[in-house]
């Protein structure tokens, strides 16, 4: 276990994360215009949100942009949870494929905000998604959304948002004052990119081998030395986070894809060297399996390139939301 090497540098992040927040505050405006260069050199920054920044909460993280597309019915939505860490990430970055593909068969897109780790620990970042995903449901109508059929997708930590909400129960509290908190956290189906279907760092440690723990999971859990991986309270975050342990007969479709090689990893693998690896995806399938869910694995391996934004890959995820929605895809050769 190696959390006592880790924690100086997880602690030097979160500091980091901290400080950069504070100074974007001072300095918002000439942050966004020293950023816009750098966006216009993305090449999928070529689609603009019909309703940037709506919100869902108070802190400025709890927000979504909105991708509305025109139609006389409502029409399906399928949200973007971004990666990094849960310490980092933003809404912004975008696949313009992704959304124009969606658009062409009358699917409505979503990218969601969340509160970092630096802001709280878990399970701050899947209750935004949660009540984000509620806020939506509730304001159906004024944004045109079909409630019935929403989907969630995102890489990394905001793929383990997706499958937490596709595998966890239902948050929903019929009983509340508050009329968002009455809407349900449930969605369709879910599409995940190098996601990690367990954030237990035990389950880690001998799925992989490795006494490492990634410096994300440290800061995610306030984590401050190697006694930590017994201690009762976390244990029992390690458990509710782990989306393995959510998944149960009957709950809806999900998709796994791995842009990291399906490869053996050097003896004593490093968080950043397993955190993206495939072998989540086959721990997961091979419960998922028993149950009877319906859970599509693709690696890299499956394609001539396996680069994440490969338009194949892309096209073949959103062609699979849309079975799932209901809606048959339209062929493009």
């Amino acid at each position: 276990m190696r959390i006592t090497r880790t924690i100086m540098l997880a602690a030097a992040v979160l500091v980091a994360s901290i400080c950069s927040q504070a100074t974007a505050a001072d300095s918002g405006e000439a942050a966004r215009d020293k950023a816009k260069p750098a966006a216009a050199r993305q090449p999928d920054q070529k689609v603009t949100p019909t309703h940037p920044d709506e919100k869902y909460g108070e802190h400025e993280k709890q927000a979504f942009d909105l991708y509305l597309v025109e139609s006389e019915k409502p029409t399906p939505l399928f949200i973007w949870i971004h990666g990094g860490g849960f310490r980092g990430g933003d809404k912004r970055p975008v696949n313009a494929a992704m959304i124009q593909r969606f658009a062409q068969h009358g699917v409505s897109f979503a990218s969601m905000n969340y509160r970092l780790s630096d802001v709280g620990p878990y399970p701050m970042q899947m209750f935004d998604a949660a009540r984000g995903v509620q806020t939506i449901r509730h304001r159906a109508k004024q944004y045109n959304i079909d409630p019935a059929r929403i989907a969630c997708s995102g890489s990394s930590a905001g793929a383990g948002i997706s499958m937490w909400l596709l595998y966890h129960d239902d948050l929903v509290d019929p009983a509340s004052g508050d009329p968002v908190a009455r809407q349900s956290t449930r969605i369709t189906c879910a599409v995940s990119v190098a996601g990690q279907t367990s954030y237990d760092p035990r389950v880690i440690q001998k799925l992989f081998d490795t006494d490492q723990v990634h410096e994300a999971l440290v800061l995610l859990y306030r984590m401050k030395d190697d006694k930590d991986l017994g201690r009762p309270e976390l244990i029992k975050l390690f458990e509710d986070a782990s989306i393995i342990n959510h998944a149960t007969a009957g709950d809806p479709p999900l998709y796994l894809f791995y842009p990291q090689a399906n490869e053996p990893l050097p003896a004593n693998s490093t968080g950043e060297q397993h955190i993206h690896h495939p072998k989540f995806g086959f721990l997961l399938k091979e419960k998922t399996d028993k149950l009877g869910l319906q859970v599509v694995l693709k690696l890299r391996e499956d394609y001539p390139s396996g680069g994440p934004n490969n338009p194949q890959i892309v096209q073949d995820q959103v062609d699979w939301v849309l079975k799932h929605f209901g809606i048959e895809p339209i062929r493009t050769d």
